[in-house]
């Protein structure tokens, strides 16, 4: 046999851990000779407290032990009673197998018992099911007389038994019976077709009802609150669901309504889509919605439930109708007053206080949730088309106009004046009329299309420009075939001129925004051209009147004194006179560009190679005489304005000085002074003018040319060019022995 400490091992190890700690308590408390005296009551103490932990186990240890007994005694009781409720059930088990035989009499009378009451229910609903056929003639009878509360009462009375009816037969797998009960009840399809016609006849009249008779209104709407409560509680049982359910009259309801606002307003036939007979038809549809929601506002909302959002359901129609209605207007080929009329009808009026926004429809009138009535692509194309038909108009108006100026052009009569007597017609103010007109017209619907008309304005200004020039330039071509006509023709052209600067000083308030009157950099240089090219066209007839004078220059009799200079003074004079017809801008200008003209000519006609000094003395008359002329000249332009340090004629004076100089050795200091100060000009120039001279040896112009080779010139910034615009006639080859095919 094993021992104790072998069977119970956990019990020696705590022995031994027990042992040590009290050795060591032992050693802490009992580590000085004095504490040993205590000794005896260390022993005391811990024996009482074993004694009472002793006693303590031995009580826990004997209800341990009494508990045990206990549930032992109840297992036992347990299974007795076990063991006698199996006894128990099987006597009943073999009791009810000698009783089975007795159930199938019941089986047998139970089945009689739910033929009994189907028989009952059948005699209790016989009376009904003969007076089907009356009921049905009297109810057809009520709906024609209008009775239709009474008749849908018995109406729903039929349908119930009806249903009943075929609940059953369902219920039962009786299908076949079912098409029975359907054709007996026949009739019930035809009542409730007649009284649905009538209800929506009474719907498609309602806006009429509830002003004239609200009460059939009312009614059509209680009859349909009461189907459609049937409805929902059939649905609700999805047991068994009757033929012809669910009806959705409500939905038919709301259905008939929208058709009925529908078909009215925005189906009528053959409208007019041009723009009198487009604002005819706007006009009543305003006219015509405003009233009828004021109606639905103010008394349908009392004749139907408030969850039928009756109002809503309108206006939502109305908008959605207006919506489509204007889209296929909008495919229609529209003029610009009907493409106007729609822009602004949609996106003004329709919102205004005069239409949806009326006091008498706010605050319960609300389509701003309903999204614009024109999406922001169809406002879009439409604004595009708008501008395509303004554009149309516009050119064709410019087009009259340019041809109505141009006849005036030859006309017995000078152009008519402003209050301080310069050249004007009425053509910028007719354009830019036009013009503003149009954008005014466009800034009444968006920005958007405001803009797109401002760039057209300007496109189509820039266009008529180009068209203006081109009737300049063709009545320039007549008056070169004929000078005399038209006979005010340099009046003519400065009237032009004055129209060109109208323009210029007018297009910037096109654009009422002022932070956006950029005006184009292409419109700005249309501009210039055509100023330029009517200048042009001026300088050309004074260059005609020049040229006959120019033509005698130099010759021997001008050196001894002719009136040249002076016939030219005259001739400049007049034209001055004309040009002081202009504003002062342009009046400057001409008179700059005439006597840069006036100069260029003179000094053309000096390298012409006519004439050649024989000696010193016609030097000297021809030194003289260029003063003479020159000083002249000057003295003139400055008594027309213009400045002295702006005119060209200096040319004339500097070219003297090359005339002028006794020792011809120092020519090359002379020309390079001349060059320094009029870079444009050229070897031949120089050339010529030394062969003006006459006593110019070949070493000396070879010095000269040399010099000017080795001092090439730049143009400086805005340098007037004066020489480059002359041309020198080519020299003859001396080898050559007739003007004709060199050999």
């Amino acid at each position: 046999a094993s021992s104790p400490d072998e069977e119970w091992p956990e019990a020696e190890k705590a022995e031994k851990l027990a042992r040590g700690a009290a050795l060591k308590w032992a050693s802490g408390v009992f580590y000085r000779p004095e504490k040993l005296e205590g000794l005896g009551q260390y022993r005391n103490r811990e024996t009482q407290r074993n004694s009472s932990i002793q006693s303590r186990l031995k009580s826990t240890v004997q209800s341990y032990l009494e508990g045990v007994s206990a549930g032992l005694e109840q297992l036992r009781s347990a299974a007795q009673e076990v063991q006698s409720a199996c006894q128990d059930l099987g006597a009943a088990r073999w009791a009810l197998i000698d009783s089975a035989d007795r159930f199938q009499g019941l089986q047998q009378m139970r089945a009689l018992m739910a033929e009994h009451v189907q028989l009952a229910s059948v005699v209790q609903v016989l009376p009904q099911l003969f007076s089907v056929q009356e009921m049905f003639s009297h109810t057809l009878q009520l709906l024609h007389g209008q009775h239709l509360l009474e008749a849908h009462a018995e109406l729903m009375m039929m349908e119930h038994l009806r249903d009943d009816i075929l609940s059953q037969l369902h219920l039962r797998g009786l299908s076949s019976a079912q098409t029975t009960v359907l054709s007996y009840f026949g009739g019930l399809q035809e009542l409730n077709e007649s009284l649905a016609k009538q209800l929506w006849d009474i719907v498609g009249n309602s806006l009429r009802l509830v002003r004239e008779d609200p009460v059939l209104f009312v009614t059509a709407v209680r009859i349909i609150e009461r189907e459609e409560k049937i409805d929902d509680t059939l649905l609700l049982e999805a047991t068994f669901l009757p033929p012809g359910r669910p009806k959705g009259w409500k939905q038919k309801f709301y259905q008939v309504l929208r058709e009925t606002i529908t078909g009215a307003h925005f189906h009528a036939p053959g409208m007019d889509a041009e723009g009198p007979g487009l604002a005819r038809h706007l006009a009543t549809l305003q006219k015509d919605i405003v009233s009828e929601l004021r109606v639905v506002k103010d008394l349908m909302v009392q004749c139907v439930p408030a969850h039928y959002n009756i109002l809503s359901i309108c206006t939502a129609t109305y908008h959605q109708a207006l919506t489509s209605h204007l889209q296929d207007i909008l495919r229609e080929d529209l003029d610009k007053q009907a493409l106007f009329l729609l822009l602004e009808w949609a996106l003004r009026v329709y919102h205004s206080s005069e239409m949806m926004g009326h006091p008498d429809l706010l605050p319960e009138v609300d389509v701003s949730a309903l999204g614009p009535l024109m999406s922001p692509e169809l406002v879009d194309q439409t604004e595009r088309k708008y501008v395509v038909k303004v554009k149309a108009s516009v050119l064709e108006w410019m087009q009259r106009t340019l041809e109505v100026e141009f006849k005036e052009w030859f006309r017995e009569e000078e152009p008519e004046t402003d209050h301080q007597g310069f050249f004007q017609s009425a053509l910028p103010v007719i354009v830019m009329q036009m013009l503003n007109e149009n954008i005014r017209v466009a800034s009444l619907i968006t920005d958007s299309l405001q803009q797109k008309v401002y760039n057209m304005a300007l496109e189509e200004l820039e266009a008529f420009l180009g068209r203006l020039r081109e009737a300049l330039v063709q009545c320039g071509k007549e008056h070169q075939k004929d000078r005399t006509i038209p006979k005010y023709y340099v009046a003519y052209l400065l009237a032009m001129l004055n129209n060109n600067l109208a323009l210029s000083s007018s297009v910037s308030s096109l654009h009422p925004d002022t932070a956006r009157r950029e005006v184009p950099a292409s419109l700005r240089a249309a501009l210039d051209r055509t100023q330029k090219k009517a200048c042009q066209l001026l300088l050309e007839e004074l260059l005609l009147d020049l040229q006959p004078l120019c033509l005698q220059l130099p010759s021997r009799k001008w050196l001894s004194g002719s009136q040249l200079v002076g016939s030219m003074c005259e001739v400049i004079d007049k034209y001055a006179k004309d040009f002081s017809r202009v504003r002062k801008p342009i009046f400057t200008l001409l008179l700059t560009e005439s006597e840069l003209l006036v100069a260029s000519q003179y000094l053309r006609a000096l390298m012409q190679k006519k004439m050649v000094c024989k000696n010193e003395e016609e030097r000297g008359q021809l030194c003289d005489r260029l003063l003479q002329d020159a000083t002249q000249l000057r003295d003139l332009f400055c008594g027309l304005g213009l400045d002295q340090s702006q005119q060209s004629l200096e040319a004339v004076f500097a070219l003297r000085e090359l005339i002028c100089l006794k020792d011809p050795a120092l020519l090359s200091l002379e020309v390079l002074g001349f060059i320094t100060k009029y870079p444009d000009v050229s070897d031949e120039h120089i050339s010529t003018l030394l062969d003006l001279r006459g006593d110019v040896s070949k070493e000396v112009r070879h010095m000269v040319l040399e010099m000017m080779a080795q001092h090439p010139q730049v143009l400086p910034e805005g340098y007037r060019p004066i020489f480059s615009t002359i041309l020198v006639p080519a020299p003859e080859l001396p080898f050559c022995i007739r003007k004709g095919k060199c050999a």
